[in-house]
């Protein structure tokens, strides 16, 4: 199942961000697709309202730390930042696999260098820069997802 939106500016991506919460109830893996400057980490500042785990002033890219933790009520975030992960054994690294529980979200920006997330995602959500304010954002439920 494919969805595609529109938004044009980043308030709007991040209200994007909270309406596409209730559609990853964890357990999920969701990559998320962009070029650099996209508006991943903006709306996965979205998101982490929607599951009431961090506030939009919170949330930050993890391009340095490369993951991020953010608790809700429902749901454990993880935003993860694979840029500066190249090979297999940096990732190995990152202890990934602990992440995952039946009460986590694994947001994953540049999982696509790594086959393996293309195999085991749940959801991939394309970013599209159109412009400086808008963007086209396609979201992709693979069979494991409703």
């Amino acid at each position: 199942m494919t969805r595609e939106f529109t938004t044009n500016s980043a308030e709007e991506t991040i209200a994007l961000g909270r309406e596409l919460a209730p559609l990853l109830a964890p357990p999920k893996i969701v990559l998320l697709r962009g070029d650099l400057g996209a508006g991943k980490t903006t709306l996965v500042k979205g998101i982490a309202q929607g599951f009431q785990a961090a506030s939009e002033e919170h949330v930050t890219s993890p391009t340095f730390t490369l993951v991020h933790e953010y608790r809700g009520p429902s749901a454990t975030l993880y935003h993860i930042d694979l840029y500066r992960v190249d090979t297999p054994r940096e990732l190995e690294t990152l202890g990934l696999d602990d992440l995952m529980s039946g009460n986590s979200v694994l947001l994953i920006e540049w999982g696509e260098k790594f086959p393996r997330f293309e195999r085991e995602r749940d959801v991939e959500i394309a970013l599209d820069r159109i412009s400086d304010s808008e963007r086209k954002i396609r979201v992709y439920s693979t069979n494991n997802s409703p």
